[in-house]
């Protein structure tokens, strides 16, 4: 997955792409790669970096959501089980079986819950990741050392899916480039092109070689997530807004503050969402907040009410109260929920089933969904695309394609080296190339040098952020040790490059005042 690769690919195309996708989050990456496995004519283009914005900025669960399940919207819960039980078949070196514990401090919270996680793992079916039941109060402390003890009850016990969202998404790139899909970050969509009303193409803009290109497309697909309305007013102006953007924040804590590989699960909070506390290397990811807001922006900030609500909801529940100093890392994303019809409805309240739509021009839009149901969405929208551009179809196989860097023996959401699954002798032997390439840039979070060139060479990281946000998560597990090693790892990544001073310089500007807005002061 070399970019000059794919340039040249790019350039050398002169018949159309049978089709094209603009958005390189999971949505976009996920239709990329079944359109791509399927045997098609496969571009993506993403205008900025892949999982630059809501789709690297997760909670870390692969989970068909226990609360959908309060909500009675069976269908979606039934399809995230199955979805999350293919991820897993098909990505161990990425996701892996968490255990849950939802503490009881009434007796009357262990039936009710119990039946619940019951019903959870029936739906699951064959695909389930292990039996929920009951455990008693010493079997919960012995779980969650830190839970806060006074009229706790038990706990109940169950099983969901953890993993590493913006390594998922390098996987998927990868492996729809194996399978001979073009995928390019930085390109930009600049203008539409129609005949006769149709869409038969696009002018894109390339923002690291500043050049510009015109492709021609059988059939185009929009999966921007929440820009979503900003490519459906390139093809028809003055369309109704169809995304109303939901705003979660998540706090990274210190592993101190659990002492466990289980996760702490809150089933209602005060506001009557749910809250999790998940292991998530050698750290804690806290949250999540469901606001709406009116502005989309490609770095969301937490709200103070946010942060407090975090900060106090933790505190219920943990013997220690986590304070504003205790955070490592704070991050916000926004959700691409459908817009709702009438008013009054809350961001809970409203569904994550995804919806396909088709413009006259031959467009087709996919908006709303979630991360574990990123594979359905894409057969889904594959399925459309085959019909709208008559395509030659041809099945779907990615429910059981195992994705690039397979493997059955790692160490998922323990050791960040396991995410790169079967590729890792490779990563493992640059660094006998040079002692400069060798051991830890990173030894508090588990980075190595050997990292930061293989996302370089093998990954398309064009950028200091590229590298420390997504390709390693530096900047997400610790924001402030990332600054700390982002001159050398700018170093590295100038001399892999061929870039001088200059760039580094202006890499780490830019980098700097990034992660200042990942702290709180």
């Amino acid at each position: 997955m070399r970019r000059e690769l794919m340039i040249d690919t790019l350039r050398a195309c002169e018949d159309p792409w049978d089709i094209v996708v603009i958005g390189g989050g999971a949505t976009g990456l996920g239709i990329a790669v079944d359109a791509a496995s399927r045997g098609f004519k496969t571009l993506l283009i993403e205008r900025d970096d892949f999982g630059k914005g809501t789709s690297s900025r997760s909670t870390k669960l692969v989970h068909g959501g226990v609360r959908y399940l309060r909500q009675g919207n069976i269908r979606l819960v039934y399809e995230g089980l199955k979805e999350r039980g293919l991820m897993i078949h098909n990505a161990p070196h990425l996701v892996s079986n968490q255990k849950f514990i939802i503490p009881a401090y009434n007796w009357l919270d262990g039936p009710v819950y119990t039946l619940g996680l019951k019903f959870y793992d029936l739906l699951a079916g064959r695909l389930g990741l292990g039996p929920s039941h009951w455990i008693s109060k010493q079997a919960v402390i012995q779980a969650l050392p830190t839970l806060k003890k006074n009229g706790l009850k038990g706990g109940i016990i169950y099983h969901d899916g953890q993993f590493d969202d913006s390594r998922m998404l390098v996987s998927l790139a990868t492996t729809c480039t194996d399978y001979g899909g073009v995928v390019l970050n930085y390109m930009k969509v600049v203008n539409l092109i129609k005949e006769n009303g149709r869409i038969t193409g696009m002018e894109i803009y390339d923002q690291e070689e500043q050049k510009e290109y015109t492709i021609r497309a059988k059939s185009i697909i929009n999966a921007t997530g929440v820009y979503a309305d900003e490519i459906i007013q390139l093809d028809e102006p003055g369309k109704k807004q169809m995304i109303k953007p939901s705003q979660g924040i998540h706090i990274i804590l210190d592993d101190k503050f659990l002492q466990s590989r289980h996760a702490l699960m809150v089933p209602r909070t005060s506001d009557g969402r749910v809250m999790f506390a998940v292991p998530w290397y050698n750290r804690v990811v806290v949250g999540t907040t469901d606001t709406l807001v009116d502005q989309i922006s490609t770095e969301p900030r937490a709200l103070e009410e946010e942060i407090s609500f975090i900060l106090e909801t933790t505190g219920q529940y943990l013997d220690k109260q986590p304070s504003r100093k205790d955070i490592l890392c704070i991050f916000a994303g926004l959700r691409p929920l459908v817009a709702p019809e009438g008013r009054g409805k809350s961001t809970k309240d409203i569904s994550r089933t995804h919806k396909i739509i088709v413009s006259p021009s031959g467009l087709i839009t996919v908006i709303g969904g979630k991360w574990t149901s990123y594979r359905r969405m894409a057969e889904d929208t594959v399925n459309a695309a085959i019909k709208t551009a008559k395509l030659s179809a041809h099945n779907c196989i990615t429910s059981s394609l195992f994705l690039h860097g397979y493997d059955t023996h790692p160490e998922s959401g323990v050791n960040p080296s396991s995410t790169y699954g079967s590729d890792l002798p490779e990563v493992e032997n640059i660094e006998n190339e040079s002692k400069e390439f060798s051991g830890f840039i990173s030894e508090k979070l588990r980075i190595r040098k050997s990292h930061i060139i293989w996302a370089v060479r093998e990954e398309m990281a064009c950028t200091l952020e590229d590298v420390l946000a997504r390709r390693t998560r530096a900047l997400f597990l610790d924001a402030r040790e990332s600054m700390h090693i982002a001159p050398e790892t700018a170093r590295l990544m100038a001399k892999e490059l061929g870039y001088g001073e200059e760039w580094i310089g202006d890499q780490l500007r830019r980098y700097e005042k990034l992660a200042k807005g990942y702290v709180l002061s």
